[in-house]
């Protein structure tokens, strides 16, 4: 499976920006999605996720309430919407695959992903 992300960018803080994760070669609805990020000098961390059926999102504590992540299955297409946005929101953000046809828990650490993308920068100025 490749992806490829798109819509990161400067934006001010309170601002909004929305990310997209295109899919391709792969059975796009065998797997769970996520969006990662990592700010320079930490670790990678999840931000929000979605099961294969598009019905149940996760989401980080630190952006519950500001971000909406969606999948579109017909499209192979993965978007996070981010609004109230904050200099700390500062980060490359990655999109993320996870095979998973048997339907096993959400998994929220980046070494349970198996694919991803080469990420997008986005960039929260005070």
């Amino acid at each position: 499976v490749q992806l490829v992300e798109s819509g990161g960018g400067l934006v001010q803080a309170g601002g909004s920006l929305r990310l997209s994760c295109a899919a391709s070669g792969g059975t796009f609805d065998n797997y769970d999605l996520s969006w990662f990020r990592q700010a320079p000098g930490k670790e990678r961390e999840f931000v929000a996720g979605i099961r294969i059926s598009g019905t149940t999102p996760y989401h980080a504590d630190s952006v519950k309430g500001r971000v909406t992540i969606s999948r579109d299955n017909a499209k192979n297409s993965v978007h996070m919407q981010m609004g109230s946005l904050k200099p700390e929101d500062t980060a490359v953000y990655y999109c993320a695959a996870r095979l998973n046809p048997y339907g096993d828990r959400m998994r929220f650490g980046p070494s349970d992903y198996n694919y991803w993308g080469q990420g997008t920068q986005v960039t929260v100025s005070s």
